[in-house]
């Protein structure tokens, strides 16, 4: 049995387990799906500041605050408890691409070659990490919510805002991938 945990799991099978906690989530107690607000009820909870945004009854949503921690508990589990020892199984397309691009750490969750204090410190480090970390957060907030709150709550209840908001955001990923990334990697 833990042989069977310890594999990725194929699209057929994660993905409707995703899908099904919009249910769950109604059911229990009508709420709703999302992940991004978490900072929001963090910052309401823990900065005592007069800022509108930030005055409201965050504790009625303190349930999304354990969902969240609950999502880093098992990430955490699954990293330290789970890992099959086996090195994750890239496309070999992508492979050559990116080793192109001097980059050949590919089968760990986090390319060190992209990802270190040195290249936070380089062109490539501060747009990559900085102006993405900026992006999505702007993003998040401009597009009121995450792609798991549009992606997989939204669409699921039929909203017109959420459609849109998913089509934005598979767009911008592949505008970044293709055109945007090969660009930065060469800095």
């Amino acid at each position: 049995m833990i042989e069977f945990i310890r594999q990725p799991w194929p699209w057929y099978v994660a993905g409707p387990l995703i899908g099904l906690t919009v249910p769950l989530l109604l059911i229990i107690g009508n709420k709703r799906l999302g992940v991004s607000s978490s900072l929001r009820h963090i910052c309401a909870a823990c900065a005592p500041v007069k800022i509108p945004f930030f005055q409201y009854e965050w504790k009625k949503e303190a349930w999304n605050l354990f969902f969240v921690g609950g999502i880093f508990a098992g990430g955490f589990i699954a990293a330290t408890f789970l890992m099959n020892g086996q090195p994750m199984k890239v496309n070999p397309n992508i492979v050559s691409q990116f080793s192109a691009y001097g980059i050949h750490d590919l089968h760990s969750s986090v390319p060190s070659e992209l990802f270190n204090w040195h290249q936070l410190l380089t062109a490539r480090g501060l747009i990559m990490m900085v102006g993405g970390g900026f992006m999505v957060g702007f993003g998040t907030r401009y597009a009121g919510g995450c792609t798991s709150g549009h992606s997989i709550m939204g669409i699921s209840n039929l909203q017109m805002p959420s459609l849109i908001a998913t089509i934005c955001f598979m767009a911008g990923g592949f505008l970044m991938s293709n055109l945007l990334l090969p660009f930065i990697l060469k800095l």
